[in-house]
């Protein structure tokens, strides 16, 4: 039996298997309204066999967004396409969905990656970015004003608000993004947080913050439904985010009771060394917050792409559950075809099933080793 697709009890959900498709941004929605490509986008991943879809960062206010064609939540109009993309799922798949509640503080108002490279968005489409520290990202790229109480406070209201709609819509999850670099890792990191109040400093001042927010979404999301949080495990960079920090951090999260926690890194210096084309790189990350908190379920991602990969990685005991994401844009059906690798029932839907290794002849000529 591979342990890759055994059952996963996370918080009040049972998983069906411990494949998780990672939060992905389209850069494709229109005043942070999804559009007919999320719909075709996440109708293929709710159809592609993992356990758990996770939609991608979603602003809490429109300064939060990473780009100008980002999703966002924080009035009626995106709170109803979402409701509207989920009904429409819920027509032919059961998947859980989740969604992923971001602030990209500095590293907001940006173009999409494909115009100008998705750097700084030009005067008639930028705004106001915020950030722990007025320091920008990079020396040509907006700089951020320092969050003050109120500042903060505007943060976590945006938060708790886009909490509710998440759960009005439909949503089965909600993720916390701290990682990448955005707003809650650039408190996090003494190599963006150079303040010198109560939140920065110590890592339990670096920490206050991020907390703060975590502890508003435990308390407005339900109980009933699954909370987890996306954190770095490392800025690559000499001086920044720890794998202890990270241990510690991820313990104050489990200890307000999140559900999951997802492990991944970088973003947070322009000039990190990340060796992203190393398979499983972020995997020893995910390991040691498994190995401090045994209790908790942690997912692993990252250059992961292998069905055997996958299983290995689960059934050594370094994460319990793995999350795709290039792979399944490149694959769609990854889920599926990882079940076969692994001599397990595929799964697909009855309208695909006569393209199965047991019903088509031409599956494993498709499918053969390179």
């Amino acid at each position: 039996m591979s342990l890759l697709f055994s059952p996963l009890a996370v918080g009040p959900l049972t998983l069906k298997n411990r494949i998780i498709i990672a939060p992905m941004c389209q850069y494709s929605a229109v005043n942070g309204v999804p559009q007919p490509w999320h719909a075709q986008h996440l109708g293929k991943l709710a159809l592609s066999g993992a356990s758990l879809v996770i939609v991608e960062a979603t602003g809490v206010v429109p300064e939060a967004r990473i780009s100008w064609a980002d999703t966002g939540l924080w009035n009626d109009e995106q709170e109803a396409g979402f409701a509207t993309l989920i009904q429409q799922i819920r027509t032919y798949s059961d998947t859980p969905i989740g969604i992923q509640l971001a602030h990209a503080g500095r590293k907001a108002s940006t173009n999409p990656p494909w115009i100008e490279r998705g750097g700084p968005a030009g005067p008639d489409k930028a705004w106001q970015t915020f950030s722990a520290s007025a320091e920008p990202f990079r020396d040509d790229w907006h700089t951020p004003e320092a969050l003050d109480e109120a500042g903060m406070q505007r943060v976590v209201d945006g938060f708790v608000q886009a909490t509710g709609r998440a759960q009005r819509a439909g949503f089965d999850a909600v993720e916390l993004h701290a990682a990448h670099g955005y707003l809650l890792t650039q408190f996090l990191s003494p190599l963006s947080n150079h303040r010198t109040d109560d939140y920065g400093g110590s890592l339990e001042n670096r920490m206050r913050f991020p907390l703060r927010v975590a502890a508003a979404l435990r308390d407005a999301w339900p109980r009933t439904r699954v909370l987890g949080a996306r954190l770095n495990g490392s800025d690559w960079t000499e001086g920044g985010i720890s794998p202890d920090e990270a241990v510690a951090f991820s313990r104050a999260l489990h200890d307000l009771g999140y559900d999951y926690l997802h492990l991944t890194s970088g973003g947070n210096v322009a000039t990190a060394k990340i060796p992203g084309d190393q398979p499983g790189y972020q995997v020893p990350f995910a390991e040691a917050v498994k190995a401090g908190i045994p209790e908790a379920n942690v997912i692993a991602v990252g250059m992961i792409y292998d069905a055997h990969q996958a299983e290995q990685i689960v059934a050594s005991g370094q994460a319990d559950a793995v999350a795709i994401a290039r792979a399944v844009l490149d694959d769609p059906n990854w889920p599926h075809h990882a079940a076969s690798a692994l001599g397990q029932p595929e799964g697909l839907p009855d309208q695909y099933a006569r393209a199965t290794d047991s019903t088509w002849p031409g599956y494993g000529r498709v499918h053969a080793p390179a």
